[in-house]
């Protein structure tokens, strides 16, 4: 009696796809997110540290694991940014939510955590901005693929939160000078770099509608 080759069906190679590698490592960097959100305000800032850093790494990893073994997919293209538009605008409001207890000589009334409100406005204002244009250009047809200057912007803000989050594991007497300086430098550096971005891509917009289809 022959037997007839299985093959897998449609719905399985759907959620083979669904499942892979890169999309799990999204999951992973949503739920180390959560977990995130809960150190910070109770002050569990080496768990919080190396929290946002293995999450940081898991959003290069991810990215270059779907690019070098093709295993990019629609729900990678959505998932992805998502995660990481919550995970850097979370971590900037928790941070600006720190009370103030960290004194930096010359620098009176600098928040806990040397994150500012203003500055989670600017880095959420940022992301709302390029997501909306993203929406419609997309929508529209039209390619409207990342930027360097995007890449830059989120390494400056890393920088500034794993900043913020080292400065926080000292009291403010044992707080090391060149921790305490640089700590307005990073945070400064994560604005410019943010403002800057959202300049490039509304210029690239622009661009982009003024060409015929």
């Amino acid at each position: 009696m022959s037997t007839i080759p299985t093959t897998p069906t449609r719905p399985q190679l759907d959620s083979q796809a669904l499942f892979n590698i890169p999309n799990q490592l999204t999951s992973l960097r949503l739920m180390l997110s959560i977990v995130l959100f809960v150190t910070i305000p109770l002050g569990y800032y080496l768990a919080s540290t190396i929290l946002f850093c293995v999450a940081a790494g898991t959003d290069w990893l991810d990215g270059y694991y779907a690019r070098k073994y093709g295993q990019v997919t629609t729900l990678g293209r959505i998932l992805d940014p998502f995660v990481d538009k919550i995970i850097i605008c979370g971590t900037f409001i928790m941070l600006c939510a720190v009370p103030n207890s960290l004194v930096i000589p010359g620098l009176p009334g600098l928040p806990g955590s040397g994150i500012e409100s203003w500055m989670a406005v600017v880095v959420m204002g940022r992301e709302l901005l390029v997501t909306t244009l993203r929406s419609f250009l997309e929508g529209e047809g039209r390619d409207f693929s990342a930027q360097w200057s995007g890449k830059i912007k989120m390494g400056f803000q890393c920088m500034a939160v794993i900043w913020s989050l080292v400065a926080l594991q000292y009291q403010p007497s044992e707080l090391p000078e060149w921790i305490a300086r640089g700590l307005p430098i990073a945070a400064w550096l994560a604005v410019i770099s943010t403002v800057y971005s959202g300049v490039i891509y509304v210029f690239a917009a622009i661009k982009i509608l003024s060409e015929k289809k």
